[in-house]
């Protein structure tokens, strides 16, 4: 019975692991697969060792907060691999993770492949070096990732991105309204602030005040926030408290993001894979980060592109608006935002040139990742 190796890092790795399982199991239900999962790929069979919310830090003094601990975590899971040889490893996305994993089992003969290249095309760009020595292959989720790992002699494959799969090229709003039985008339905001505890401790308070200034210019907007674990749930009810936001039309969900977007007249979201979902839905968005002073002063020494957010980042240009740290003010976040849903024009534009790139991105992405897998294992 041939055995994968998989550990994935936070929930948009679960999401492309399960749809990475699910076509492999297609075509060799025999294979076996043990790593690190989240609740998607342990629904499609994998076994996981360790909680994946364990590797959801985010921000370089926050990975040092809890440095020995996944330090611990990855030489545990490199003896168990060590020991267990899998006919492939496959570390999905998580590189400050994944890539010193990758790098200690290939040196012992195991093949290695990393889902997901980590964002040389942003910043760290020196990583490549340590991408050679830890990955055998890289299957790239963007188009233009792969001439990087071309020039660089590294074994690449484009694979899109399963969310250009998933999410159809066209979503009905009132649809989606419906689904979530929202039945009064008016402006539907969806406040996205993320998926780790430690972004919404940075973000909550930010969005709940936000959320403020937009209910004083349009009384009737209703909030949808989607929120994937009970924690980041308390802490996005305590922030409302804090802000005496009780009077707003908040409706929290557990998951739904996709069906929140959907049904959302504008969208303020966490950086991050969230942004690329709204793109997907064709929805005009703002795109917000905080991160303690000292990451973000780390971040943007290594930054060198003009953009964080994934859909201007594919559009090569600023189609959403990115307010970023102290620029993430909640009145500048409304304003944005409400400037941007009042103007058809602009709002139809945005709508033009996410189509582009959910076009672009829409590859049957599990397939192809099956494809290189297959071809390491057989």
């Amino acid at each position: 019975m041939p055995t994968i190796g998989i550990v994935a890092g936070e929930a948009s790795g679960d999401l492309l692991g399960s749809h990475l399982i699910a076509a492999l199991k297609q075509r060799r239900p025999d294979i076996k697969f043990i790593g690190v999962a989240g609740p998607k790929m342990m629904a499609e069979g994998a076994q996981s060792l360790y909680p994946m919310e364990r590797l959801a830090v985010r921000g370089y003094f926050e990975v040092l907060r809890h440095y020995w601990g996944l330090l611990r975590m990855r030489r545990e899971l490199a003896r168990h691999f060590i020991k267990n040889p899998p006919d492939l490893f496959v570390g999905i996305d998580a590189p400050d993770f994944n890539l010193g994993l990758e790098k200690m089992l290939r040196r012992r003969g195991i093949k290695t492949l990393h889902y997901v290249s980590p964002s040389i095309w942003a910043w760290r760009h020196g990583r490549i070096k340590k991408i050679r020595r830890a990955a055998g292959h890289v299957l790239c989720l963007f188009p233009f990732e792969k001439a990087l790992y071309d020039e660089a002699g590294i074994p690449a494959t484009y694979v899109g991105h399963p969310l250009g799969d998933i999410i159809p090229l066209e979503h009905d709003a009132e649809a989606a309204r419906a689904e979530l039985k929202i039945t009064q008339p008016g402006t539907v905001i969806a406040l996205l602030p993320g998926s780790r505890q430690s972004e919404l401790d940075c973000m909550a308070d930010l969005f709940v005040k936000a959320a403020l200034h937009i209910a004083k210019e349009i009384p009737d907007a209703q909030f949808l926030v989607p929120l994937i674990t009970r924690e980041t749930r308390r802490k996005f009810e305590q922030a409302i408290y804090r802000n005496n936001a009780q009077e707003l039309s908040f409706k929290l969900l557990f998951g739904h993001a996709h069906m929140a977007m959907a049904a959302a007249d504008g969208i303020i979201v966490a950086s991050g894979t969230a942004t690329l979902e709204a793109a997907l839905l064709k929805r005009p968005m703002v795109i917000a980060y905080r991160m303690s002073r000292w990451s973000w002063a780390l971040m943007k020494r290594m930054g060198y592109l003009p953009w964080v957010g994934l859909p201007n980042i594919l559009a090569g240009r600023s189609v959403v608006p990115e307010l970023l740290q102290d620029k993430a003010t909640p009145e500048a976040l409304a304003e944005e935002l409400l400037k941007m849903i009042c103007n058809r024009e602009q709002v139809a534009a945005i709508r033009s040139q996410f189509t582009e790139i959910h076009t672009q991105l829409r590859q049957n992405a599990g397939e192809k990742a099956a494809d290189v897998v297959l071809a390491q294992v057989s």
